[in-house]
């Protein structure tokens, strides 16, 4: 791991963007971690350093347009949008029933190809809604960008689903690692982390 990327998570763990608990998830169960990326957007130079470290993961991939995951994702599509000029659609969550009744927001055309971004990916069911959306526009996508995996299976399911690649720039195993290496975290947190992740998601 390079010295960048264990800086970044350990300015995560700072900012409180990896919380240690028992806090229950989306899906009923009790998970001894919790990772809300959502405070990275009261950081502007985080967000910088977080959207630079992703482009870096796109020198082999070729795209026209970048989309975020709503709505986390929303101000990291849009960071790598004005730095490096790439133009980005949006994708509602739900349809105005008013107006043009867009889903997918911006100025594009069918058979271009979208980068999607996301801040993290468990089972990858947010990342196959925003591709359906898009693919429906007439849209490709063949790669997605996310802050952090968490090993949960997504990563498998989007390849088997849609042959979309992902492309994360951090484990959450080595995350635990680092924060355990570090002294941030206790050895039974670490032990209770790994435990409780190394479950698949469906």
């Amino acid at each position: 791991m390079s010295p960048e990327l264990k800086t970044l998570i350990l300015e995560l763990h700072r900012i409180e963007a990896i919380k240690f608990g028992q806090f229950t998830l989306k899906s009923g169960a009790s998970s001894p971690i919790y990772v809300d990326l959502r405070v990275i957007i009261s950081y502007p130079a985080l967000l910088k350093t977080i959207s630079r470290a992703l482009w870096n993961l796109t020198s082999s991939l070729s795209f026209d347009l970048v989309c975020g995951v709503p709505y986390t994702a929303l101000p990291i599509a849009t960071a790598l949008s004005l730095d490096h000029e790439i133009p980005m659609v949006m994708r509602r969550k739900e349809a105005k029933d008013y107006g043009t009744k867009k889903i997918v927001e911006g100025i594009f055309k069918p058979g271009q190809t979208c980068l999607i971004i996301e801040d993290v990916i468990t089972s990858g069911a947010s990342i196959l809604e925003t591709v359906a959306s898009l693919e429906k526009e007439g849209l490709k996508v063949e790669d997605a960008l996310v802050i952090l995996n968490r090993e949960q299976g997504g990563k498998e399911r989007l390849l088997k689903e849609r042959g979309i690649f992902l492309h994360p720039l951090i484990s959450i195993f080595d995350l635990l690692k680092v924060l355990f290496l570090e002294k941030k975290i206790s050895e039974e947190t670490f032990r209770a982390s790994n435990d409780f992740l190394a479950t698949p998601v469906v």
